[in-house]
């Protein structure tokens, strides 16, 4: 297994990663970390690319605010 990591904050909260398997490593064309909430990998398919979005989300009892910052984000 092949894993990545980035965009954490300082005290280690947040962070998204992805685990890539060894056999699929070759395909994978690109991983980009937007902010410590979001990132995407980018596979090669046979027929066209494969894209993966990872997103970190805050639950329904945090600040509103939070929230809407990320989906803002999102747009």
């Amino acid at each position: 297994m092949y894993f990545t990591y980035g965009k954490r904050t300082k005290n280690y909260l947040l962070g998204t990663g992805f685990f890539v398997r060894k056999r699929i490593i070759l395909a994978v064309k690109r991983v980009e970390f937007d902010s410590d909430r979001m990132s995407y990998i980018v596979l090669r398919g046979c027929w066209c690319d494969i894209i993966g979005l990872n997103v970190h989300a805050s639950p329904d009892n945090k600040r509103d605010d939070s929230k809407d910052s990320l989906y803002e984000e999102q747009e």
